[in-house]
């Protein structure tokens, strides 16, 4: 598509705009989240960062924002449930249904278009101001639909051991969902937070998600994100995270659906002595796409980060990894490791990876690395020798790589649910059975 016809696309996207709030700086971000709109285009693979991510499909199709929420029975809700949750947050092709949604915490875990209103002040100081959407379309759209989404805020010194389950739900195809997540982890602060986006259907839809997270003085935060849209869907979100003095963030992502996804992941080391452990793994076969982006800023000395990003890539499905760790100048005794690790199970997937470290500063301890192959054809002769099948060495060696990323989830039930899809579908790639729908 050309420069013009991008836009337009663009254009066609911001009908269905929701109503003007009551909050005068509110109305101004989506003003000028709209204005960024009208500048930018959809990427294309000629920019750099979008070079082998093609996502001209989505521009064929029209997607809006639904209008109405389809009645769910409990029962529907079920199967995504997460016994362990304190709290939980449902929202059905982009909107808040309270009916599924309960907070038995002593936390502030609620709608953002309600709690924007009683938190004016703190959801002030940090709505818009990290997912930064100045050159990012997707990030300007997502703000100038902003009304329906989470609000986070632990208050000082509370640590909340059972998570907080945001659930999204597409139901409908053609429609357009802008989730928008805000999560305020004050001083002293803990809390274990799950993503969870899920399809009950293989429509085509459409989700555009925004998660801005700050976390002050000494906050942790245990951040999984499940991404099992359907095999027709789009994705993309932006996360961005701020880390304040010894704070520590520890994210788990995990890619298993959508057509084409795409993740932003930046998490910002503001003051020293700050940490952050980033995990990531993409499951995908048939003709999917998942890219992942991340940048690790360390703008502060003595930061800890750690990062591992496994894909496994069957049948023709492509898989893209961009892992930029920046030590900016002063950032002494940094220490930072990146691995990005890749499995292809087929002679048509391909994986992109391309970690990187930009250093600029001379007392730091600095290391990546990434690997791409094929099962270890003397692994699999061994669990053959033990009395394995051909079939059965290799889908318990590909279940190995990946669950050492799930295992690293917080949360036991939904580990377990993972663990079995992981070996559900190694299964199926390991018998060479029909790509999934």
């Amino acid at each position: 598509m050309n420069t013009a016809s991008t836009a337009g696309y663009l254009d066609s996207l911001l009908q269905g705009r929701p109503p003007a709030s009551s909050l005068t700086w509110l109305n101004q971000l989506r003003a000028n989240a709209v204005d960024r709109v009208g500048t930018l285009t959809v990427p294309t693979t000629r920019d750099e960062d979008w070079r082998f991510t093609d996502i001209s499909p989505l521009t064929k199709l029209s997607f809006q924002p639904a209008q109405d929420i389809p009645p769910l029975a409990p029962a529907a809700i079920e199967p995504w449930a997460i016994p362990e949750a304190a709290a939980r947050l449902v929202f059905v092709d982009g909107t808040y249904a309270p009916q599924h949604s309960f907070n038995h915490t002593g936390l502030t875990v609620e709608n953002i278009a309600a709690g924007i209103i009683a938190h004016d002040t703190a959801v002030q100081a940090h709505l818009g101001r990290h997912a930064a959407f100045e050159h990012n379309a997707f990030t300007a759209l997502n703000t100038a639909f902003l009304h329906d989404g989470a609000l986070i805020v632990v208050p000082r010194g509370l640590a909340l051991a059972a998570p907080v389950h945001l659930l999204f739900i597409a139901t409908r195809k053609h429609t357009a969902s802008y989730p928008r997540c805000l999560v305020v982890a004050e001083a002293g602060s803990a809390v274990t937070i799950v993503e969870d986006f899920v399809a009950i259907g293989n429509e085509a839809y459409f989700t555009n998600a925004v998660t801005e997270m700050a976390l002050a003085d000494n906050a942790q935060i245990h951040h999984v994100r499940v991404q099992r849209d359907s095999t027709e869907a789009f994705h993309f979100a932006d996360c961005a995270v701020s880390l304040a003095h010894a704070s520590r963030y520890h994210s788990v992502s995990v890619a298993l659906g959508a057509r084409i996804s795409r993740h932003n992941l930046g998490v910002l080391l503001a003051a020293e002595g700050a940490e952050c452990s980033i995990d990531g793994l993409a499951l995908i076969g048939g003709r999917q796409l998942a890219d992942s982006h991340t940048l690790i800023d360390h703008a502060m000395p003595q930061g800890v980060s750690r990062q591992l990003h496994k894909c496994i890539v069957d049948d023709a499905a492509r898989a893209v990894f961009n892992g930029n760790i920046m030590v900016r100048a002063g950032a002494q005794r940094t220490d930072s490791s990146q691995s990005s690790r890749n499995l292809l199970l087929s002679g048509k997937a391909r994986v992109d990876t391309k970690p990187q470290l930009e250093i600029f500063a001379d007392d730091v301890k600095c290391a990546h690395g990434a690997t791409v192959g094929q099962l270890d054809v003397d692994e699999v002769f061994y669990l053959r020798s033990r009395g394995l099948s051909d079939a059965a060495a290799r889908s318990l060696l590909t279940y190995a790589f990946g669950a050492e990323i799930i295992e690293r989830i917080p949360v036991g039930s939904l580990r377990n649910r993972l663990e079995q899809a992981l070996l559900a579908q190694t299964r199926t790639a390991a018998s060479g059975a029909a790509p999934r729908p």
